[in-house]
């Protein structure tokens, strides 16, 4: 767990996994089915991540690859915008293609189409991670779409291998997403492989429920993974989440607010807790501060472009009369 700690308050992190492009109709309100105009911007969960972390004062570097068009090279070009580290960014050619995602910005009948066919963040390769100095970060992220398929699975592991010889903590966020996967089988192999390798895993109440095999295990799942050392956060949407660590059971509530949409919540969730230990503060603040990052994020169109800065972070937790209680779901004072 020091280690864990250690290699976080360092504030520059190595990120695996996708970028892609979203398209959100807009205004918001309106149906795909019907939209005239779309909105565009950076997307795909671990480019999130790094967005979220550089608005909120830290350094990320995404290790990926992107297509070498015009789709490519606007996720390059959004990636700088947000400040993320692109020199470990591979350009391909041939017919691998970025990730599209177009989606909705509202809750009633939400829909999300997401373009994954040969998609090139898969073509991560050992040697791009060969390619890495892990010596300058504190810790690797990864997220678990990036091991759904090969050659990225086996250079994520093998990321996984340089990280500790190097002695970076790895930080693992579930990402189940069944669609990339083979079966489920295969991915519930590999989720948990990962699990077992990471120093600190986030994953919501489903996903542990599928790594561990069926409905009502992924607790005691979390458990286990957590009294062999690790942190882990269980995280129950509206029911807020639990943290276990070093024997402890800390449980925290959500920021009600009224949601715009209900994607790019895990993934700021992620880099608002990651940037709290880095500043030192406690572990109950620092995932009550990502979950503060959560709720902005579904209030707002777009996921990288909705993720807050500081300033914005410290106005909405002045200015909200959260959290909830996890015993008691209405709103405390």
């Amino acid at each position: 767990m020091e280690r864990l700690q250690a290699g976080i308050r360092k504030g520059r992190f190595m990120v695996l996994g996708r970028a892609g492009m979203d398209l959100f109709a807009d205004p918001p309100g309106t149906a795909s089915d019907h939209a005239e105009t779309f909105r565009a911007d950076l997307g795909g969960s671990s480019a999130n991540i790094c967005a979220g972390l550089c608005k909120l004062g830290l350094r990320a570097a995404l290790v990926t690859s992107l297509s070498d068009d015009n789709v490519g090279r606007f996720c390059l070009n959004r990636l700088r915008h947000y400040g993320v580290e692109t020199d470990h960014v591979r350009v391909l050619g041939g017919e691998h293609r970025v990730s599209l995602a177009v989606y909705e910005s509202r809750m009633d009948a939400f829909q999300v189409c997401i373009y994954r066919n040969n998609a090139v963040d898969f073509q991560v390769t050992e040697a791009d991670i060969d390619r890495v100095d892990p010596a300058g970060f504190g810790a690797l992220i990864t997220a678990g779409t990036v091991l759904a398929a090969e050659p990225s699975r086996s250079a994520t592991f093998h990321a996984f291998e340089r990280a500790r010889a190097a002695g970076l903590p790895v930080i693992f966020d579930i990402d189940y997403r069944p669609y990339s996967w083979p079966s489920p089988q295969v991915a519930s192999e590999v989720l948990t492989r990962a699990g077992a390798q990471s120093d600190l895993v986030v994953g919501n109440d489903e996903e542990f429920d599928f790594m561990a095999g069926g409905p009502g295990r992924g607790r005691d799942m979390a458990r286990t993974l957590a009294a062999e050392g690790r942190m882990v956060i269980y995280k129950m949407g509206a029911g807020g989440a639990v943290t276990f660590a070093e024997g402890r059971e800390i449980a925290t509530g959500i920021y009600p607010v009224t949601a715009l949409k209900p994607v790019g919540a895990g993934d700021s969730f992620i880099a608002g807790l990651l940037a709290a230990l880095a500043e030192g503060r406690p572990l109950r603040e620092a995932v009550l501060r990502g979950s503060a990052c959560a709720a902005i994020v579904v209030s707002r169109p777009g996921c990288a472009p909705a993720m807050p800065d500081t300033p914005a972070l410290e106005a909405f937790l002045a200015a909200h009369p959260g959290p909830t209680d996890p015993e008691d779901p209405a709103p405390q004072a």
